[in-house]
């Protein structure tokens, strides 16, 4: 399978990893890793995680308070967020409604 991010998605990831790495050196690259990981699994078990609406599910990393917010689009893993579990867990709900338009 192939994992592609939407743009709001990348752009969280990489504001994550520099926050991290601010906090602690090499935090950041930790983060980033373990995002790897959840990626991985996804790709592995895309169906194992719980739907958060039709099409959409979260897989949480495990190390960091973060969740992988994607979509299962035939061969295609879309990311949609990679969202910290304390921000509202409906923001990514408008980014699912322009991606579907």
């Amino acid at each position: 399978m192939k994992i592609d991010f939407l743009a709001p998605a990348t752009a969280e990831f990489k504001d994550a990893i520099a926050y991290y790495n601010l906090q602690s050196e090499g935090l950041g690259f930790e983060f980033a890793a373990e995002v790897k990981k959840t990626l991985e699994r996804i790709v592995q078990y895309p169906e194992a995680w719980s739907p958060l609406s039709k099409r959409t599910r979260r897989c949480r990393t495990n190390r960091f308070p973060y969740g992988v917010i994607y979509q299962i689009r035939g061969e295609i893993i879309l990311v949609v967020a990679i969202m910290h579990l304390s921000r509202d867990p409906r923001m990514w709900e408008s980014r699912q409604k322009n991606e579907e338009q």
